[in-house]
């Protein structure tokens, strides 16, 4: 490419980032990073009856959690703002209005009524361009005259609106298909149809990328930079994402909120690493890839046509994965909240539990519910203790809980290597496989079905007064049986 690649990121301030929001920011930025082009944050926010407090400063946010860095910004200006929407509102009526002598719009006198009474049967409004054929003379009086108006787009007769995008080839579309649409409403704000095309010139953007919604009203889009006389972006349209084989994910529906995901546990990386995979496949079918990697790999030969489904699961385990390459100081940062959670002011080694957690956990807050034995311990089912496969009945378990007791009492190295070198010779002096005693010991420390480590590693982080304690009052209740 011998132009200087600019893609932007254009969120509106609605709500929170949605997992598809965000890929379509992830794309634009591999794009122009692969490239060695410029990527521009745009906030536009003329839906301010949509706003959200607090949106902005969470698109600031999300991208710099992701690592997903702009060069141009509300916060970095490049010579191209104001990047914010609502501070370019003179922009707008200037340009329209540009439009109009230019032929390619008209000022529409319509009022409510009219329009309400233009809708079909089903309920579907389509424009007769009724204001369209109105003479230069009865313009000028009504504008004089300051009757309220709208700006609409003046679409050619007779042409055929073709583009190539970068995903899905030739895009046409007839001009009868397209309605004269409000290009500036009458509070003078810009529809988005129109606030985006003159945004995206006057900001030099030679690259749209955006989701296939936009697929067919392109060519409308483009009849507006042919008027102008400017010269139209290159596109890329990217396929949905759904929640299942029928439903979108949706923003208003809450799903897949980003900055939920990571109060989940899950890490950024791993997070844009996976939506990175929902609808483009690297050529060499990798799957966890660093941002490096993906800027390097990136390509809109990978890019799919297809919708995407999002699986949760899947990202589980590519999240898993991060987590188990991390290094343990790595691991125990990122750990050391959700472990806090869990166990609150009780004294136990926080970096011991964390060794413990590293490759058992696929999200850091599962944390809470492997590590919950710490905490609860009590009446619990004494039906655990049987494991048909081992052999283990309640007689077995009270004699082997029994066996571990008498073994630990006397134990002075209270070390991974001391317990199970202790527990192994007891096991063996009673004639006892050493699985049984360790498995009903597990159970006799934890009454817990599921624990992040077998009967040595729990012994070893309860410390031998909470073992010995545990075991004494399981053997007591066996006891009962």
């Amino acid at each position: 490419m011998n132009e200087i690649v600019r893609t932007r990121f254009a969120p509106s301030p609605t709500g929170f980032m949605h997992i598809g929001n965000l890929r379509t920011g992830l794309y634009a930025y591999l794009f122009a990073r692969k490239h060695g082009g410029k990527f521009i944050l745009r906030i536009e926010d003329t839906d301010q009856e949509r706003k959200v407090e607090g949106a902005v400063e969470m698109v600031y946010r999300t991208l710099a959690t992701a690592g997903i860095t702009y060069d141009e910004g509300p916060d970095k200006d490049g010579g191209y703002g104001p990047y914010v929407q609502t501070e370019r509102m003179g922009i707008y009526k200037q340009y329209a209005e540009e439009l109009v002598k230019r032929g390619g719009a008209y000022y529409c006198f319509c009022d409510k009524e009219r329009l309400e009474s233009l809708k079909d049967e089903n309920g579907v409004h389509t424009y007769d361009k009724h204001c369209r054929y109105l003479s230069e003379e009865e313009v000028n009086r009504r504008l004089a005259a300051g009757e309220p108006y709208v700006i609409r787009q003046k679409v050619p007769e007779g042409v055929v609106s073709e583009y190539e995008d970068m995903v899905f080839g030739k895009i046409s579309v007839d001009s009868a298909d397209i309605e004269d649409g409000v290009l500036l409403k009458s509070d003078g704000l810009p529809t988005y149809n129109f606030a985006n095309v003159v945004d995206d010139h006057l900001m030099g953007i030679t690259h749209v990328i955006r989701g296939t919604e936009y697929l067919s009203s392109t060519p409308k889009y483009n009849l507006i930079y042919d008027a102008f006389g400017w010269e139209r972006p290159k596109y890329m349209h990217l396929p949905p994402i759904m929640k299942d084989a029928t439903r979108k994910l949706s923003k208003r529906f809450g799903d897949a909120n980003f900055e939920d995901f990571i109060s989940k546990g899950y890490l950024p990386e791993a997070i844009v690493n996976y939506i990175a995979l929902l609808g483009w496949c690297p050529k060499d079918n990798r799957e966890k890839m660093t941002m490096e990697e993906m800027i390097e790999a990136f390509d809109t030969d990978g890019v799919s046509k297809s919708a995407s489904i999002f699986d949760e699961q899947k990202m589980r385990w590519l999240n898993g994965e991060y987590l188990k390459a991390m290094s343990p100081e790595e691991f125990y940062k990122v750990a050391e909240p959700f472990i806090d959670r869990a166990i609150g002011d009780a004294p136990w080694d926080k970096r011991e539990l964390a060794s413990l957690m590293q490759t058992r956990v696929d999200v850091l807050s599962d944390i809470s519910e492997k590590l919950a034995f710490l905490n609860e311990f009590g009446e619990y089912d004494l039906n655990m203790f049987v494991h048909q496969k081992m052999k283990v009945d309640f007689n077995v378990a009270k004699r082997a809980v029994k066996v571990a007791i008498d073994a630990l009492e006397a134990l002075e190295d209270w070390s991974d290597d001391g317990i199970k070198a202790c527990v192994c010779a007891a096991a063996e002096a009673a004639q006892m496989k050493s699985g049984q005693v360790m498995f009903s010991m597990r159970v006799a420390l934890t009454g817990a079905p599921v624990t992040p480590g077998g009967a040595i590693e729990m012994a070893k982080t309860l410390g031998k007064g909470e073992s010995l304690r545990r075991m004494r009052y399981s053997l007591e209740r066996l006891e009962r049986i």
